[in-house]
């Protein structure tokens, strides 16, 4: 049995969308040797080329698109919600404003300065974020997972990344925020077969969502309760989390070319040419 080292972040929707395979709910040939951490670690590690697969922010991926080859599966996008600039209630921001953010390769970062030029960023665990606006380290911060939910009564929103996005491409796309990423080196059979188990775990945990949330908060694997838990997943581990869509891949599209147009990027990449060739096991078996 092949051991593939996957990583995954610790909020809800990735531990939910890879515990059925931890479960044993999914039959495989492989051997996941999977690490939970926080989704800009993920980020640098891989940039290192330490995963095999791994979350990550498709704002990351044009800086490792040599290495790694997007997965269809396990992704998040926002549609009408997802990340929120905060503040203390009535602080007025000055142009060039303090903010937290959650690290220097997410795709709300790469929002954020496209909209915030001139803020003075610095960079924390997403957990630290609201106790740092809190704390008036920052004059505010962007949440992100499950705190965009939770977040203190003396906060208020700023700003929606959604509207920020909305504002930027000007088509309704949906928000892309995160996927998976597979190492190219990883011969491309065994990479296809990885992509498919994946997919088949996100779609029976959404199939069984009810008790596999229920599995999840006895074992103390996440960090809120099951009302936040069910609301939480219903926006990032839903039917649309399963495999890309047409308007989730221009939208990926979107994000990079205007990631390129403000220099962020090297090359403008076209998503299409970033996924596993599935059509290769169909011809290499027919």
């Amino acid at each position: 049995m092949k051991n593939i080292k996957l990583a995954h972040s610790p909020d809800a929707d990735d531990i939910f969308m890879y515990y059925a395979i931890k479960f044993g709910w999914i039959s495989s040939e492989y051997n996941f040797l999977n690490k939970a951490d926080d989704i800009e670690t993920l980020n640098q590690q891989t940039l290192d080329n330490y995963w095999d697969v791994s979350a990550i922010s498709f704002g990351l991926y044009p800086h490792i698109a040599q290495d790694y080859a997007l997965l269809r599966t396990a992704v998040s996008f926002g549609e009408g919600y997802g990340p929120k600039l905060i503040k203390l209630k009535g602080k007025k921001l000055k142009r060039n404003f303090k903010v937290a953010l959650s690290g220097k390769y997410t795709t709300n970062a790469l929002i954020f300065r496209l909209k915030y030029p001139d803020a003075r960023i610095k960079y924390y665990n997403f957990l630290d974020i609201e106790k740092a606006v809190l704390d008036g380290e920052v004059d505010a911060g962007v949440l992100i997972h499950e705190s965009i939910l939770t977040y203190d009564d003396r906060l208020e929103v700023e700003a929606e990344i959604w509207d920020i996005w909305t504002d930027l491409n000007k088509e309704n796309l949906p928000l892309p925020l995160g996927g998976m990423a597979i190492r190219r080196s990883i011969p491309l059979l065994d990479a296809i077969n990885i992509e498919d188990i994946l997919t088949k775990a996100v779609r029976v945990a959404n199939t069984h969502k009810e008790l596999l949330s229920k599995m999840l908060i006895e074992r103390n694997l996440v960090r809120v309760d099951s009302e936040t838990l069910n609301k939480y997943l219903s926006l990032y581990a839903n039917d649309d989390s399963i495999e890309m869509n047409e308007v989730q891949l221009k939208a990926i599209n979107k994000l990079f070319e205007l990631g390129y147009d403000a220099g962020y990027y090297d090359k403008n990449l076209d998503v299409n040419d970033c996924l596993l060739p599935k059509e290769y096991k169909e011809i290499r078996f027919s």
